[in-house]
C-alpha cells in the first residue's frame, strides 16, 4: 500500500513512524516532509498548500491512502480535492474543518447546542471592540477568528494589553485576514487538558490526554510557542471528569457538527480547562496537536494505519482502540531565540535509535541541519510518568546542534499534580 502524508514537521513525523509500523505499507511519501522525516519516507518537495499539486501528484503515484496532518489545507479543501479523484483521505473535509478555521463559528456552534465554554462577544470592527473592552472584566481573551499559526489568541492582563491586542489584529492586521473578526471572550481559570479524538461522524473514541507547555521559559513564562513540551496522561483528566467530558462535551461536539450537514471525519481535537464549574472547552482543532501527538501515538497499540481505514470507511464502531498503561514526555528541542528571532543551519548530533521527531532540520549531503524554531521532539516512554521524564531528559543529553535550547521542566506541573491527586 502506497500511503502519502501532508505536511513536514514533529507532527508529521510521529504520524509517519506509527504508519511504517503497518506490515501492508510498501511506500510512504511525505509532503513536503523535512531533512529528518527523510529517513523513514520519501519526501516530495510539494508545499502543504498547494492543493492541486497534491492532488496531481497523488493520482500520478497511484496513492492508495492520504493523511492530511496540518491545519491549513484541511481549511482550504485539501481532503475534498484528494476523495474528487477517488483516493481515500484521512481528515475532515473543509465545511467540517471550518470547526478550526473560524474561531466564530465554533464558539457559535457551543452556544447553539449548549456545549459548555467561555461567554464571548464577536466584533468585526476595531472601533466596537476597543469600546467594549473599556468595561470588560480584566484578565480577557482576544482570538483572531481565522487561523494564525496558533500564535492568533492572547491573553490581556489589563485593558492597555487588550487595546493593544485588537489595534494589532483589526487595524495593524499582524495575521492578515484572520483578525478581520475578533472573538472577545471571558477568561476561565483551571488546569489546561488536550484530548484527541478518533472519529468517523457516527463514533468518537477520545485517545490518551496530555499536557501541553506552550510558553518558552521554565515556569511557564515567557511567550506562547507552538508548544516546548507535552506529557501524557494528564493527571488532572480524571475517570470521572473523563465521563462529563464525553457526555457534555465529546458527543455533543460529533452530534452537533452532523445537524449543521458539517460531519467530521478525522482527528477531532479538544482543548479543555477544567474550571470550578467543569470541564469547558477553549479551542478545537480539526487534526492531530503538535507536539500532543508525539506523546500520544507512541503509547497507541493499534494499528494507527487501520484505525484511519476504519475511519475512512465509516467503520470505527468495530476497532478496539487500546493505549497503553503507562506514560510519555516528549521535550522539544528548540534554536535559542525561538519564538522570536533565531539562528539555524547547525549540524545536528542524534542517536538513530531513538524516539526522536525531526520538526525543523534540512539534509545537505549525510548531514542534518537545523532549519527551524523547533528542531527536535525528544521523546521517551515509561511505565510511570517520573520514569518517562527521567529517559527523556537521559535522551536529550545525547542529542546536540549548537543554538540548542529546551526547557528544563517539562513534566513538572504533572508530577505536582499526580502527588496532590495521590494523597
Amino acid at each position: 500500500m502506497k500511503v502519502m502524508v501532508v505536511g513536514g514537521g514533529g507532527r508529521e513525523h510521529a504520524i509517519i513512524k506509527k504508519i511504517k509500523e503497518n506490515k501492508n505499507v510498501t511506500e510512504i511519501f511525505a509532503l513536503p516532509g523535512n531533512g529528518g522525516i527523510g529517513a523513514d519516507a520519501t519526501c516530495v518537495p510539494i508545499g502543504a498548500k498547494d492543493i492541486e499539486a497534491i492532488t496531481d501528484f497523488a493520482v500520478k503515484n497511484s496513492i492508495d491512502f492520504a493523511v492530511v496532518a496540518p491545519d491549513d489545507p484541511l481549511v482550504l479543501g485539501c481532503v475534498d480535492s484528494l476523495n474528487a479523484v477517488g483516493i481515500k483521505t484521512f481528515g475532515p473535509r473543509a465545511n467540517a474543518a471550518i470547526i478550526e478555521g473560524s474561531k466564530v463559528f465554533s464558539k457559535n456552534l457551543m452556544k447553539k447546542y449548549g456545549i459548555p465554554t467561555a461567554s464571548y462577544e464577536v466584533f468585526t470592527d476595531a472601533e466596537s471592540a476597543l469600546q467594549y473592552v473599556e468595561t470588560a472584566p480584566v484578565p480577557t481573551v482576544i482570538k483572531a477568528d481565522g487561523l494564525a499559526l496558533g500564535k492568533g489568541v492572547i491573553i490581556a492582563q489589563t485593558r492597555e494589553e487588550a487595546v493593544d491586542a485588537i489595534k494589532s489584529m483589526m487595524e495593524d492586521k499582524v495575521f492578515g485576514e484572520s483578525g478581520s473578526r475578533v472573538v472577545i471572550e471571558e477568561f476561565l481559570e483551571g488546569p489546561e487538558v488536550s484530548v484527541l479524538s478518533f472519529t468517523d461522524g457516527k463514533t468518537l473514541v477520545p485517545m490518551i490526554s496530555s499536557m501541553d507547555h506552550k510558553r518558552a521559559l521554565d515556569g511557564d513564562e515567557g511567550l506562547n510557542t507552538g508548544g516546548m513540551g507535552t506529557v501524557a496522561p494528564n493527571p488532572y483528566y480524571t475517570d470521572d471528569i473523563a465521563a462529563e467530558c464525553m457526555e457534555k462535551i465529546f458527543i455533543p461536539t460529533m452530534n452537533a457538527m452532523n445537524a449543521e450537514n458539517r460531519s467530521f471525519t478525522g482527528c477531532l481535537y479538544f482543548g479543555l480547562m477544567i474550571t470550578k464549574d467543569g470541564p469547558k472547552v477553549i479551542e478545537y482543532n480539526c487534526r492531530f496537536g503538535d507536539p500532543e501527538t508525539q506523546v500520544v501515538l507512541p503509547l497507541l497499540e493499534t494499528d494507527l494505519l487501520d484505525i484511519m481505514l476504519a475511519i475512512s470507511d465509516g467503520r470505527l464502531d468495530e476497532m478496539e482502540v487500546r493505549f497503553s498503561s503507562g506514560a510519555a514526555c516528549c521535550v522539544v528541542m528548540a534554536s535559542d531565540g525561538y519564538p522570536k528571532k533565531y539562528s539555524s543551519g547547525y549540524e545536528i548530533t542524534m542517536p538513530r535509535d531513538k524516539n526522536i521527531y525531526v520538526a525543523g532540520a534540512r539534509s545537505e549531503g549525510d548531514k542534518l541541519l537545523s532549519a527551524g524554531g523547533r528542531v527536535l521532539g525528544v521523546t521517551e516512554t515509561a511505565p510511570t510518568l517520573t520514569e518517562a521524564i527521567k529517559k527523556a531528559y537521559d535522551t536529550v543529553k545525547t542529542v546536540s546542534f549548537a543554538n540548542a535550547y529546551y526547557r528544563k521542566d517539562i513534566g513538572k506541573r504533572a508530577l505536582a499534580a499526580t502527588k496532590n491527586t495521590s494523597n
